[in-house]
Order: C-alpha cells, then sequence, then structure tokens
C-alpha cells in the first residue's frame, strides 16, 4: 500500500526546527507512518533517518506487511528515500 502528503511550508513543527533551515521533525514523519498503517498504536522495531524533510515536500509512503505482525515502511520524497524502517503491530490492552 502506498500513500502520500504534503507537508504545508507553515506546518506549525517547522518554527524552531530550526532557524534559518527548516526540517521536519523525525516524530512528525514518524506520526504520518503510523496514521497510513491505520495503527493507533505500534512499537517502533527500527527506523532510519536518511535525508530532510523539507517545508512544502511531498512524502510518499509505502507499507509492506511482513510476517509476526510486522509493517515495513519506506518514505519517498524528491525521487529519495527519507526515511526507512519496520513497527510492529502493539498487543492489545
Amino acid at each position: 500500500m502506498t500513500t502520500r502528503f504534503e507537508v504545508p511550508a507553515d506546518h506549525p513543527a517547522f518554527p524552531g526546527h530550526f532557524p534559518g533551515r527548516p526540517i521536519l521533525p523525525g516524530v512528525v514523519l514518524l506520526d504520518a507512518v503510523l496514521q497510513a498503517a491505520g495503527l493507533g498504536q505500534a512499537h517502533l522495531l527500527r527506523a532510519k533517518f536518511i535525508a530532510p524533510v523539507l517545508p512544502g515536500d511531498a512524502v510518499e509512503i509505502s507499507l509492506a506487511p511482513r510476517a509476526g505482525g510486522r509493517v515495513g515502511f519506506t518514505c519517498v520524497s524528491g525521487g529519495r528515500t527519507v526515511l526507512s524502517g519496520e513497527l510492529a503491530c502493539a498487543p492489545a490492552p
């Protein structure tokens, strides 16, 4: 499954992160992955941030189901991978 979103230039995470060179905080990108996967909660097994996501960038999130309730993900922006990793579905409370 693949989904796409655009990071608005006026996203509230940009001010202060970082002054003069705004980049999208990793936690915002990981939240977009969770939303795309439809998971309210999950365990982050691994994540590798490879390149920054800038104001106005479009990000394509690709999800790949894996064995054992795991989900692999890759985020691509501007033709380059910006994040990759794997989630495990959180156990029911």
